[in-house]
Parts: C-alpha cells; structure tokens; sequence
C-alpha cells in the first residue's frame, strides 16, 4: 500500500474505486467499505484506494500511524486528505467533477448511505447517484452495519469506551481497542517488587477510556502474550500527569526496552486507586495478577 499525503500528490492516472470518510477507528462498517473497494480493485483490476479526511479531532479512536497499520495489505492507495478551509468551500459539484473524477479517476464511488460531502455538505448519495452517467462512475452504497439495534459509528464506540466496555467496544471495531508504541524505560517499580512492567506512553490524541487496570493482550515479536494494564498516571508512586499504559504480562521474561508493542484490552477490572504506599500496592496487583490468571486459564 502506498501512502499519500494530500490530494494534490496523488499521481496515479489509472482508474479507481475510491471510498471517502474520516475513517476514524476502522470499525465493521468502515471495513465494509474498505472490502468492497479492494475487492473491486482485484476483480476490475483498478486501483482501491481510501481517502480519508483528515479532521485534525481529539479523543480520536485511531492514530494515522495505526490507521496506516490496519489497512497494509488492504488496498493500494491511502490517500490523507487535510480538511483544510479552501477543502471546506468547494462545491459538492467541484467535489465531484475535481476529486471523484479529476483526481480518482474514479470508476466505482463506494460510499455509506449517510456521505455528505461538499460546502454546506449539500452533496449526498442523490447528488452522486445524478451524476453517475455523465461522470463515468458506477455507485455503490454500503447500508449500515448495525450493534443492538443502533447504527455502529465512531461516536457510538466512544461513547461505550467512556464507559470502560471494552468487550463491547470489540464487538463493533472488530478487533480489540488499544494502543502501538514504543516500550520505554521505567522507574523498575514493578521488577523491584516482583512483577517487572512494560510502559508505553499514551499517544496524544487518542480517545483514553476509564484509568485503571485492565485484563490486556499484548502482542511483540511476533507472538501474542495476555497480561494485565494499568492505564494512568501511577499515582502511588508518581506526580507525573502522562498517562501511560503499564503492563505485566504472564510468560514473558524478555527485554522489551525500544520494542513496538501492540495492547488490546479485553475487560475493564476496576478505576485506578492510589495507595497508601508500595506494601498496599504490591498486594493489590497480585491480587489482579491472580485474577488474571484465572481468566486465561494460567497456572
């Protein structure tokens, strides 16, 4: 897959599917959209792509970098699209005359049924099903995916992880909520009183769900490894405001320092508390540490 950084270096002049959105997640139903332009893309041999518009949000539920991580292999362009004012003030028609056909070359517009799209958003999936002939492209509206009788949206799912249902906000992303980065060095707290952690800074940006400790899974080096996560600011033991993600994980000995590593939280135990000191501390994270166990079946 190759990634683009604005429309106007996109330089593929062959035709294309093309889907738009913010893509924010990569949810059930943006992965609708996503299967239908790549499998277009190997049946009509054209180039799949998605544009996604950038919004520049905070609380997001993906970062750019993630998003880039789960639509590898996917399709061949994605194509990041600053939602800048001159973006903002053109015409639904210009939408479709300048970016649909001028920049896309578009031969299948692959869309939800809610797409608006232009200034005052006055463009919808009437307006490019009107412009289907004279614009050379074949529409295809993609009908809601749907979660407990409600539309699954972005909104919806950040609305689920506020309230620390992470196994329910699985059930409509399709893949477990989390984070990617990089494990850095830490206070050595955990190794000291027996259970050695990996701390990985919470991107700035991303939707945090309730602090506290989670059952996690983490994977690094190719394998997977269940544990348990604390997701704070550590404060027993810290002042520090940054929160973090602080993970002990079962039948992992290796050192992990400078490592990518990959969280997906699977259940929500309880809030994050602060301690009266490390003694207090330590018997409450084996008390999680046993109850982690327990869950995976780890004797």
């Amino acid at each position: 897959m190759q990634y683009v950084k604005g429309l106007n270096k996109y330089r593929d002049d062959g035709r294309s599917a093309v889907t738009f959105g913010k893509f924010d997640g990569l949810h059930r139903g943006h992965q609708e959209l996503v299967r239908t332009v790549k499998e277009l893309g190997e049946k009509e041999d054209v180039s799949s792509i998605v544009c996604a518009f950038d919004m520049n949000q905070r609380n997001v539920l993906m970062t750019k970098e993630e998003r880039l991580l789960h639509l590898e292999n996917e399709v061949d362009y994605l194509v990041d699209c600053a939602f800048t004012k001159e973006f903002m003030e053109i015409s639904a028609e210009d939408f479709i005359r300048d970016i649909i056909k001028g920049v896309f070359h578009a031969e299948f517009v692959v869309v939800g049924t809610d797409f608006r799209f232009g200034y005052g958003k006055r463009g919808d999936i009437h307006m490019l099903a009107a412009y289907e002939k004279a614009c050379g492209y074949e529409l295809i509206v993609i009908e809601k995916k749907r979660y407990q009788d409600r539309i699954i949206s972005s909104t919806y799912i950040k609305e689920t992880l506020k309230e620390g249902a992470v196994s329910k906000a699985e059930r409509m992303l399709g893949y477990g909520y989390g984070i990617s980065g990089i494990v850095e060095p830490g206070r050595k707290l955990g190794r000291t009183l027996g259970f050695p952690t990996l701390n990985v800074l919470w991107p700035e940006g991303k939707l945090v769900p309730p602090r506290g400790v989670y059952l996690c899974r983490a994977y690094i080096d190719g394998r997977s490894y269940n544990g348990i996560s604390n997701i704070g600011v550590k404060p027993t033991v810290s002042d520090e405001e940054k929160v973090r993600i602080e993970s002990f994980l079962f039948e992992y000995n290796a050192d992990a320092y400078g490592k990518e590593v990959m969280f997906e939280l699977i259940e929500y135990v309880r809030p994050e508390q602060k301690f009266r000191g490390k003694e207090e501390l330590k018997a409450n994270v084996d008390r999680n540490i046993a109850y982690g166990k327990k869950y995976f079946g780890i004797k």
